[in-house]
């Protein structure tokens, strides 16, 4: 929509990089965190799946449970949304809503609102590799749904995620030492 098209523009130019969530040490909220080259993890349990990402040390859960999302003043906006997920074959489908409308959905900027609704597909490729796959519904934003290149990651199950600080390890954008 105009007003998105506008500031993703802005954006992209590299005008607002000042305005990054991950340059002030904010989440990067999803979809954008689950394409980015920092380690992370899948965590099962028989009723949550967690998300443990090692940069910014963030983790989000998927409830498996077979509940639905309510809207409604219980569920606070958030950076990774409310998420459900359930098996379709051997992909993952999990359904994010309830954002903040704070989230940049990639590196130069697509913007979002709380209207936000992502549907992340995962699916184990081969015993080395996880395809990624999201479509981005938001009528606040765009004129109609979109999904992004499938992207593949390499898993890499015998390593350690490390401790990440984002002020010591990035210097952020006011200049702190």
């Amino acid at each position: 929509l105009p007003e998105a098209k506008a500031l993703y523009d802005v954006r992209a130019s590299g005008a607002k990089w000042l305005e990054e969530p991950d340059a002030n040490c904010l989440p990067q909220g999803v979809p954008k965190v689950m394409f980015a080259p920092a380690p992370w993890r899948i965590v099962q349990t028989p009723n949550i799946i967690f998300f443990v990402h090692e940069a910014f040390k963030l983790w989000w859960q998927a409830f498996t449970d077979g509940r639905k999302f309510v809207v409604g003043p219980d569920i606070a906006p958030t950076w990774h949304g409310y998420s459900t997920a359930s098996w379709e074959g051997d992909t993952l489908v999990v359904d994010s809503r309830g954002f903040n409308g704070r989230v940049w959905l990639d590196q130069l900027g697509k913007p979002s609102t709380e209207a936000l609704h992502v549907t992340t597909k995962l699916t184990r490729k081969d015993f080395a590799h996880l395809t990624i796959q999201a479509t981005i519904d938001d009528p606040k934003a765009y004129s109609k749904p979109w999904t992004t290149a499938a992207v593949d990651a390499a898993l890499i199950p015998d390593t350690d995620l490390m401790e990440f600080i984002c002020l010591e390890n990035e210097k952020d954008t006011r200049g702190r030492k």
